[in-house]
């Protein structure tokens, strides 16, 4: 049997501990959005699944949008170069925008993304990140939702990738270093 799973060297957190703190997150979020207008804004692809399962938690009425990013492309650390793939197809101006994002390390990415569209306007704008990788910061982020910190490992699993693979574990994981790191002689 051909496993993805074979390919994990841990289970960092599990399937229950996601569920758990993704309807917390979402609660949270209800609380502080209450009688708002909330845009939420899904930074592709790896924030999709963390996406879909935080905006049924959402009981505020709010609406979706998406936006393609890379800085990494193949590799497994950040050029710092970001290039938008794709933008919003809708304005932000006077709207509150919430940046779902599934993880922050060095944040350059998300120090980008948040200063572009504070350009656009918006009421506020915040961010919610699946995972937060503190340790590993280079620029000044205030992320305003996290749903955990975790330690400087590379992780796959529930929309994160290597590859484009690995996404569609339903836990995060810490892949085998062999899985990512480059042979000698290939």
């Amino acid at each position: 049997m051909c496993m993805l799973s074979a390919d994990v060297a841990k289970i960092l957190i599990d399937e229950v501990a996601l569920r758990q703190r993704v309807r917390e997150l979402g609660e949270q979020i209800s609380r502080d959005y209450c009688g708002q207008d909330l845009l939420l804004v899904c930074i592709l692809k790896g924030g999709v699944v963390f996406l879909s399962d935080l905006m049924r938690h959402i009981d505020v009425p709010h609406e979706i949008e998406f936006m393609a990013i890379s800085s990494y492309g193949d590799a497994t650390e950040s050029s710092g170069i970001v290039r938008i793939m794709m933008d919003l197809a809708v304005p932000i101006k006077g709207r509150n925008v919430l940046i779902v994002e599934d993880i922050v390390d060095t944040g350059y990415t998300l120090a980008y993304v948040k200063g572009l569209l504070s350009t656009r306007e918006p009421a506020s704008i915040r961010i919610c990140a699946l995972l937060d990788k503190a340790e590993r910061r280079k620029v000044p982020l205030q992320i305003d939702y996290v749903g955990f910190e975790i330690p400087n490992e590379f992780v796959v699993g529930y929309g994160l990738d290597f590859q484009g693979r690995y996404r569609n574990l339903p836990y995060v994981a810490v892949l085998k270093p062999e899985r990512y790191r480059k042979q000698p002689g290939k």
